[in-house]
């Protein structure tokens, strides 16, 4: 177990490097937790993290929500413990070493009840269109009916054209955020987390299975053809800046 000092210093560090890909990080996560609140339909919802990182949105929803539960979901053993490390003794937090690549995933979680929202941030593009097809579709099953899926991530528009022009505005945020004087990029947090002498087990305990090996699905369209699929009978993006956006669906009763 990490110290919550060692783990809170890392997830800030996250943070910061998140931000370069992500200059209006923070508002989106303000968006979506607004969305949680709006259309949860009670005040202690049950909701699911997918590829929950170090748990940055989590912990955000929490704040903002602290009768709600949330089941964080991920897979990789350093960035797990850098989520249990920060917030040891929340009980309303759970972490859950899953793959979303792994068919099942929904059923381990051994909820007790159906959830009431679903959120992801910046993760699921690392997913293949086949693999993401078939977590949408377990997703839906983790789902009550009516339930809402939130995803803030970068993603691309269907035309040439348009995508060039949303990227160009999320390049031009980041430069406006940074400058010159730009974080840390994410290779460079992780050749530094394998560097630090307290995080070296839990670098060594990563697996090639852990490791991400490229974005794969990063178009607006795959994502919500994939939804509907699954069963979402609404979808669409309820805010955005550039390619910056939060895609919602709605699951069918």
């Amino acid at each position: 177990m990490l110290t919550t000092t060692v783990a809170q210093t890392w997830i800030t560090r996250w943070d910061r490097q998140q931000e370069g890909y992500v200059p209006d990080r923070e508002e989106r996560f303000t968006a979506l937790i607004d969305a949680v609140e709006a259309g949860a339909g009670r005040p202690d919802p049950l909701v699911l993290d997918l590829g929950c990182g170090p748990g940055s949105l989590s912990a955000r929803i929490l704040d903002r929500l602290p009768r709600a539960t949330v089941v964080a979901i991920d897979t990789d053993p350093l960035l797990l413990a850098l989520g249990r490390g920060a917030h040891p003794g929340r009980r309303e937090l759970r972490f859950a070493d899953l793959d979303l690549r792994t068919p099942g995933w929904a059923s381990a979680l051994d909820l007790d009840r159906p959830a009431d929202v679903a959120v992801s941030t910046t993760a699921l593009h690392w997913l293949s269109p086949d693999a993401l097809r078939a977590a949408y579709t377990e997703l839906a099953t983790a789902l009550r009916p009516g339930g809402l899926f939130l995803n803030g991530d970068n993603l691309d528009a269907s035309t040439p054209g348009l995508s060039r022009l949303e990227r160009a505005l999320t390049e031009r945020a980041t430069r406006r955020r940074f400058g010159d004087d730009g974080p840390e990029d994410w290779r460079q947090w992780w050749d530094a987390a394998a560097a630090d002498p307290a995080l070296s087990d839990l670098i060594a305990a990563r697996s090639e299975a852990a490791a991400h090996h490229g974005s794969e699905s990063t178009r607006l369209a795959e994502h919500a053809a994939a939804l509907r699929e699954a069963g979402f009978g609404e979808v669409g993006t309820i805010w955005q800046h550039g390619n910056n956006r939060v895609l919602c669906a709605l699951r069918t009763a």
